[in-house]
Formats: structure tokens, C-alpha cells, sequence
């Protein structure tokens, strides 16, 4: 089991933001939708391109190279060229600091 890595603290994330970063050699995107945050593997399964360099759209991130579409909720994939979900990641809040760890491996 992997441990907990600090990303920011919450109030460096705002609702409708986000910040990228390398955890466990994954690039991983952590989203604020909302006061919720969520995880998840910062690469399109169409293409590995850069998801964060595309718009959020509610809950959905849009690839800018074709246009797929995911949940940042949940990494589920919701509109092709993509086919594969990407991963989830876990976060938490800890003294004020948003923090995700690596749980594939688990």
C-alpha cells in the first residue's frame, strides 16, 4: 500500500480547478468539482495525450487532441475515440491539504 502524497492545500485547488503531478510515475489530474475532489490518471486511453489540456465541462474532462470525454468522478470514458476508463486515484483531506495516494498495487 502506497502512502499518502500532499498536492496542495484546498484552498490552492478551487472549485472548478485543478492541479497535475507525478505520483508513482503516473501523471495523475486532481479536480475540484464542486468542494469534492477527485483523482484520476492524467493521460487520454486514445491517444496518451495530456488530459488537463483540455476543458472541464461540469464533471466531464474533454481530451483536446480528438475529443474524448471522462468522468473525473469516476475515470469512466463517456465518449469515443477513448474506449478504456482511466484510473482512479484516492483523495483525502488531511490538516487543510489535498492528498492522493496510489492504490493500484493495493
Amino acid at each position: 500500500m502506497s502512502d499518502w502524497i500532499d498536492v496542495a492545500p484546498q484552498d490552492e485547488i478551487p472549485p472548478g480547478a485543478w492541479r497535475s503531478m507525478e505520483l508513482d510515475g503516473a501523471q495523475v489530474a486532481v479536480f475540484n468539482i464542486d468542494g469534492e475532489y477527485y483523482a484520476i490518471e492524467d493521460v487520454c486511453t486514445h491517444d496518451g495525450g495530456i488530459l488537463t489540456g483540455g476543458a472541464l465541462e461540469g464533471e466531464e474532462i474533454i481530451c483536446p487532441r480528438h475529443g474524448a470525454r471522462f468522468s473525473v468522478k469516476t475515470g469512466k470514458v463517456l465518449a469515443p475515440p477513448a474506449y478504456e476508463d482511466v484510473t482512479k486515484f484516492p483523495v483525502r483531506i488531511e490538516a487543510g491539504t489535498v492528498q492522493v495516494r496510489d492504490a493500484r498495487w493495493d
